[in-house]
C-alpha cells in the first residue's frame, strides 16, 4: 500500500477544446514539501483547482483521471469536498473579507459557539458566538505562522503583507488539513516576511502536513522543498529531489531553452527637462502611506521607486491617480494636477498599471477585447464609429479587436482568443493584458506598480523589455514601483528609495546594489 497522503493519477483537462493538462502525475508523503514550477500559463492553477474543487473545473467539464487521499480515491466536486478531506489552499489572490478582523476571517464559517441564557431555552440557533476561543484559536494559528499580527485590525486596513499571513493562519488553524496548497505565498512579502514564512512552511511540514508550494522565486524552491515538479505546456517534464537539480536546470526546464543572466541595460539619459514635480505629497493608503515625498521626474525617463513593504512605495502612484485620499503639489507639464479625481489625471495622458490586477486593473468577467479598449474608449473616445456628424457613436469591433490582437501577439499572451474573459487567465497573462490596456491609451507618462510580481522568469523579461520598448519608441516617461531593486537596477536610469512615506535617497541605477539596500535599512548616507 501507498505511504503517499495524496496521489493525482492521469490528470487531465481541456477548456473550450483545448488540452490544457496532459497526464498529470503527483504524488506528496506526510510531511514532504514539493515545489510546483512552471511559466505562466503552464497548468499549475488549473492542476491546484482540480485538487482544491474550484467550481471553474466543475463548471469546463470536469477533469479525467484520479485522486486518492491516504490511498482512497476521492471525488472532489467542490472545495467543501476538499476542505473536508483536509485540503487547505492560499490563493494567490487573496480571498479574505475585508470588513472582518483578521480573527473573523481565520474562523469563518468555523466559528467556536456558547449557549447563552436564551439558546437554551429556544435551541442552538440563539447560541452567540464565543469571542475568547476564537481569539484563543486566531492566536495560535497565527504564532505557528511566525509573525505579530493584531488579530482586531480590520483586514481592509493591514498592509498586505499581514493579509498573507492572515490567509494561511486560516488554513492551518483547521484541525483536519493533510495537504497545503500555497500558491506565490511570499510574492507580496518583504525579504524578512518572505524569511519568516519560509522558515514556518518549514515547520508545518515537522508537524506532519503535506505542501505543495508555488513559487517563481526558485532560490526559495531550492531552499524549502524536498522535490521539484516543473509542468511546462500541460505536461510534467521533471519530478527531482532538490538536491539533484539546480536553478539553471530548473529554469530550462521551465522555458525549454537555457536563460543567461539579464544584465543591465546600457542607457545614458541625461534629462531633458522635469515633466512631473511632486512636492510634499501625502497619501492615506492604508499600510502603505505617504508622508511628504518629494522629487523631480524628468521627461523620458526611466525613473524606478524602491523600497520594503509598508513604507510607501506603493502609495505614491496610487495617491496621484486618485485612489486614495491624497494632498499635495503635483505640477505635469507645468500645470498642477488635480489628483482628487482620477479623470483629471487620466485625461492628461498619464497612465497607470495597478499592483491590484484583479481588484483595480481588469474587468474580470469581461472579455481581452473589453478590457484593453475600455479605458481608451472612456476617456479618449478611441475605438469608436461616429455617425450623423459625431451625435452617436457606437463601438467599432474591428478596430478592437486588431489592438487585442496586437497586444496578445507584442506581449506573448497565452489565451484562447481576443473573447476569452480575463477571469480565466493565469495570473502572468492577466498581468500582461493591465500592461496592454495602459499601452492602448497611448500615454505620454506611465505608473507601472509591481508590474513583475508573481510571474515567471520567461515572462518577467518579457514585460521588462515591454516597459524600456514603449519608453523608447514612444518617449513615454516611465515610473515603476518595484519590491524588486535587481530589475529596477536593470531597466531604470535613476532609482529613488522610499522610507517611511519619504525619499530616502536618489542614485542612478548603474550604482552598486549595495548603496540602495544601505537606504532600505536607514543605513545610507
Amino acid at each position: 500500500m501507498s505511504n503517499n497522503v495524496l496521489e493525482m493519477k492521469n490528470i487531465k483537462k481541456s477548456y473550450y477544446g483545448t488540452t490544457v493538462l496532459h497526464d498529470i502525475n503527483l504524488s506528496l508523503k506526510e510531511g514532504e514539501i514539493v515545489g510546483l514550477v512552471g511559466e505562466n500559463g503552464a497548468g499549475k492553477s488549473t492542476l491546484m483547482n482540480i485538487l482544491f474543487g474550484d467550481e471553474v473545473i466543475a463548471s469546463t467539464g470536469g477533469y479525467e483521471g484520479e485522486i486518492l487521499i491516504d490511498g482512497k480515491v476521492e471525488n472532489i466536486g467542490s472545495s467543501f469536498d476538499a476542505l473536508n478531506l483536509g485540503i487547505g489552499m492560499v490563493h494567490q489572490e487573496f480571498s479574505l473579507i475585508p470588513g472582518f478582523t483578521a480573527t473573523e476571517n481565520i474562523l469563518f464559517n468555523r466559528e467556536p459557539s456558547k449557549k447563552s441564557s436564551i439558546s437554551s431555552i429556544f435551541g442552538d440557533r440563539l447560541d452567540t458566538l464565543d469571542r475568547k476561543k476564537m481569539k484563543d484559536i486566531a492566536d495560535s494559528a497565527i504564532d505557528k505562522v511566525g509573525v505579530k499580527i493584531n488579530d482586531s485590525m480590520l483586514v481592509a486596513n493591514m498592509p498586505v503583507g499581514h493579509k498573507q499571513f492572515t490567509e494561511i493562519a486560516r488554513e492551518i488553524s483547521k484541525d483536519n488539513l493533510k495537504v497545503l496548497i500555497l500558491d506565490e505565498p511570499t510574492a507580496v512579502l518583504t525579504e524578512k516576511e518572505a524569511t519568516t514564512l519560509l522558515m514556518s512552511i518549514k515547520n508545518l511540514a515537522s508537524r506532519g502536513i503535506a505542501i505543495i508550494f508555488i513559487s517563481h522565486r526558485l532560490n526559495e524552491i531550492l531552499d524549502v522543498c524536498n522535490r521539484v515538479v516543473v509542468i511546462r505546456d500541460g505536461f510534467v517534464v521533471k519530478d527531482s529531489d532538490i538536491k539533484s537539480i539546480t536553478i539553471d536546470e530548473i529554469t530550462k526546464c521551465m522555458i525549454g531553452r537555457e536563460v543567461g543572466e539579464r544584465k543591465r541595460d546600457d542607457r545614458n539619459f541625461d534629462g531633458k527637462g522635469v515633466i512631473m514635480s511632486i512636492k510634499n505629497l501625502y497619501v492615506d493608503m492604508p499600510g502603505e502611506n505617504v508622508k511628504g515625498f518629494n522629487i523631480d521626474i524628468y521627461d523620458g525617463e526611466i525613473l524606478g521607486i524602491g523600497g520594503l513593504a509598508g513604507q510607501g512605495k506603493l502609495g505614491i502612484p496610487n495617491g496621484i491617480m486618485g485612489l486614495y485620499d491624497a494632498e499635495g503639489d503635483v505640477e505635469y507639464k507645468g500645470k498642477k494636477l488635480d489628483i482628487t479625481k482620477p479623470i483629471c489625471t487620466l485625461e492628461e495622458d498619464i497612465a497607470f498599471v495597478s499592483e491590484d490586477r484583479r481588484g483595480v486593473g481588469l474587468l474580470l468577467d469581461e472579455s481581452l477585447e473589453w478590457n484593453v479598449s475600455f479605458l481608451t474608449m472612456q476617456v479618449k473616445n478611441k475605438f469608436l464609429k461616429k455617425i450623423l456628424g459625431g451625435l452617436i457613436s457606437y463601438r467599432d469591433n474591428d478596430e478592437i479587436k486588431k489592438v487585442t490582437d496586437h497586444y496578445i501577439e507584442a506581449l506573448n499572451i497565452k489565451c484562447t482568443g481576443t473573447k476569452q474573459k480575463a477571469r480565466e487567465l493565469s495570473g502572468g497573462n492577466q498581468q500582461k493584458v493591465c500592461l496592454a490596456k495602459a499601452f492602448a491609451m497611448a500615454p505620454k507618462f506611465l505608473f507601472v506598480s509591481e508590474p513583475t510580481r508573481g510571474i515567471d522568469v520567461g515572462a518577467k523579461a518579457l514585460v521588462l523589455d515591454a516597459l524600456k520598448g514603449y519608453n523608447v519608441k514612444h518617449g513615454t516617461t516611465v515610473v515603476m514601483v518595484s519590491s524588486e531593486i535587481e530589475e529596477l537596477r536593470q531597466i531604470c536610469d535613476r532609482i529613488a528609495i522610499v522610507s517611511d512615506g519619504k525619499v530616502a535617497g536618489i542614485y542612478k541605477a548603474s550604482e552598486p546594489v549595495e548603496k540602495f539596500g544601505a537606504l532600505m535599512i536607514g543605513a545610507g548616507v
